[in-house]
């Protein structure tokens, strides 16, 4: 297969069509892609030993354990190592983690999940976090979301969990499905447990989710469009009401639908800017759902990729 250098062709490796292969190709594609969720960007080591375990080489805890290794016998570190070294450990766990296909849908999955991608990356990996935040925002010119408050992370993340598992989607429409998930989706978001490291996090819990309740879902999506996935999260969770702002699910929709049902949505990040010129050359579908994006429940209080 004739390659770039430090290139991988996943989409070469999916078309050739080895089952083995293909599944592995899309995992890691998904895992190295999610890393652009904060910025980060694996390094040629990384993606050469992921290479090597789509090829049938080594196995995937390998590839950790070799990645663990190669950190840790530099002798001379680069400017940008800590951040590369982040990416390459968290894509590692993410595709030793999705190639399991198993999913522990609890508080405690969710949290152990944080820890198993993160641990030994971040210092507080798998830690709830014991204080309120912000974080300032591109698409919202510099503003924050309203994240959920401490003291009610466990018992939202409990009750938005449960709250799920109990919900039926026997007889729902498409658009009605594609709604409830970004709800779904959106709130687990919101209530941001940890301080660091939630969308990752969201996102590889998200793909185990709708694995597990039969759908077929094409991974590389959340490769390629991981800032937006992001962005979309922010923007179906903000309301500003001396700017005309009303809390905006259509972003998130898109990607479900693009995801779920193989639509061609145009996932560009620009579009989803609180002051977007262009925001409306991509126009909603006639029959796109429109759930308002709502922070809901009673333990909730107020307190560019594709360009």
């Amino acid at each position: 297969m004739a390659q770039k250098e430090g290139y991988i062709n996943f989409d070469e490796y999916i078309r050739q069509g080895e089952p083995d292969k293909k599944e592995k190709a899309y995992i890691w594609q998904t895992a190295i892609g999610l890393q652009a969720v904060d910025g980060l960007s694996t390094s040629e080591y990384l993606k050469e030993a992921a290479k090597r375990n789509i090829e049938g080489e080594i196995t995937v805890e390998e590839v950790g354990r070799l990645v663990k290794s190669y950190y840790q016998s530099k002798t001379q570190r680069e400017p940008d190592d800590d951040e590369k070294e982040e990416a390459d450990q968290a894509a590692a766990n993410i595709s030793k983690i999705l190639s399991a296909r198993s999913l522990d849908f609890s508080t405690a999955g969710y949290v152990s999940l944080h820890r198993r991608i993160f641990e030994e990356v971040f210092k507080h990996a798998g830690k709830m976090r014991d204080y309120d935040i912000t974080k300032k925002e591109w698409v919202l010119n510099g503003d924050t979301v309203n994240y959920l408050n401490s003291e009610d992370l466990r018992r939202a993340l409990d009750y938005d969990i449960e709250q799920e598992r109990q919900f039926s989607y026997k007889g729902l429409s498409t658009d009605e499905m594609i709604a409830h998930i970004t709800r779904f989706v959106s709130g687990i978001w919101q209530i941001h447990a940890f301080g660091e490291r939630n969308t990752r996090t969201t996102a590889v819990f998200t793909i185990q989710y709708l694995r597990s309740i039969g759908f077929d879902i094409n991974n590389a999506l959340f490769a390629r469009h991981s800032w937006y996935f992001r962005n979309a999260l922010v923007r179906a969770n903000y309301k500003n009401a001396r700017l005309g702002i009303d809390y905006t699910p259509i972003y998130l929709e898109r990607f479900f639908r693009n995801l779920l049902l193989g639509e061609q949505w145009d996932l560009r990040n620009r579009y989803l800017h609180i002051q977007a010129t262009e925001e409306w050359k991509v126009q909603p579908r006639l029959d796109a759902p429109s759930s308002a994006g709502q922070v809901r429940d009673k333990y909730r209080t107020s307190t560019e990729q594709a360009l």
